[in-house]
């Protein structure tokens, strides 16, 4: 069993599916939590329940891609709980759309969270990661980072580019002690995925073909994720950086 007990971790849109998942999951495992979302009210939901199970957390809005608020947020962890451990990356959103159906802000919208979110959480944790020459940053990728996905341009736009913004950071820190590296889920059982399911004509056989992709038959859970997450936090994980950690049911297989 990984355990995290005396670390401090954040979680970037913790304040449901897979982030929340995470959250709970470092949580059980000993950690500090601190839950963000954009949407307070989930993230201290989130927060609630840990509490609610004998775990530690706290809950903060934080929008990643305001470069300012995750400076912000950095100081006001440091000050209430010490030095940051353990930052996933989590934060993230999607878009349905190819070249031509794709407009510009479309694409500007996905990389101002799914790049920029991860670019300024990391700088804002980072240097108290280098000052103590400890630390794991998880970056939220998606099996659409490794290989394209139909109809999701913008979305496999910048999940590549988180995997190659994780390799970058991993090689530039390693030696300071900083771990960094990415999950790559394939399609997960998600309230963002039931949203989606529900605007097909046929819902059910939307989520038969989505579950077709993997190779098992079936949409990975949340939990599945997290648990992954909390291997690569832990200090189990202490040979590992660089990666991007593929867990996709056999997608890419």
């Amino acid at each position: 069993m990984f355990r995290l007990a005396g670390k401090v971790a954040l979680v970037t849109g913790a304040g449901s599916g897979i982030g929340a998942a995470i959250a709970e999951t470092l949580a059980s495992a000993g950690a500090h939590v601190f839950a963000t979302d954009l949407d307070l009210s989930t993230a201290a939901a989130t927060a609630a329940r840990i509490r609610e199970a004998g775990g530690r957390a706290d809950a903060a809005a934080l929008d990643v891609a305001d470069e300012e608020a995750c400076r912000s947020l950095a100081d006001s962890v440091a000050r209430d709980a010490g030095a940051l451990d353990v930052l996933v990356n989590n934060a993230g959103i999607g878009h349905v759309g190819t070249l031509l159906t794709t407009g510009g802000a479309d694409l500007d919208r996905l990389y101002r969270v799914n790049v920029r979110g991860v670019f300024n959480a990391s700088q804002a944790f980072l240097p108290g990661m280098l000052e103590r020459r400890t630390g794991s940053i998880i970056n939220m990728a998606s099996v659409g980072g490794i290989v394209g996905i139909r109809d999701r341009l913008a979305y496999c736009t910048t999940k590549f580019a988180v995997v190659g913004l994780t390799r970058s950071m991993a090689l530039d820190h390693a030696a300071a002690g900083v771990r960094v590296n990415c999950i790559c889920p394939g399609r997960v059982e998600t309230p963002f995925v039931a949203a989606r399911l529900r605007e097909y004509a046929d819902p059910e056989a939307a989520h038969r073909q989505m579950s077709s992709s993997q190779s098992v038959g079936r949409m990975g859970r949340p939990d599945e994720i997290a648990a992954a997450a909390l291997y690569l936090a832990s200090d189990e994980a202490a040979f590992v950086t660089g990666s991007a950690l593929m867990i996709d049911g056999g997608w890419t297989g």
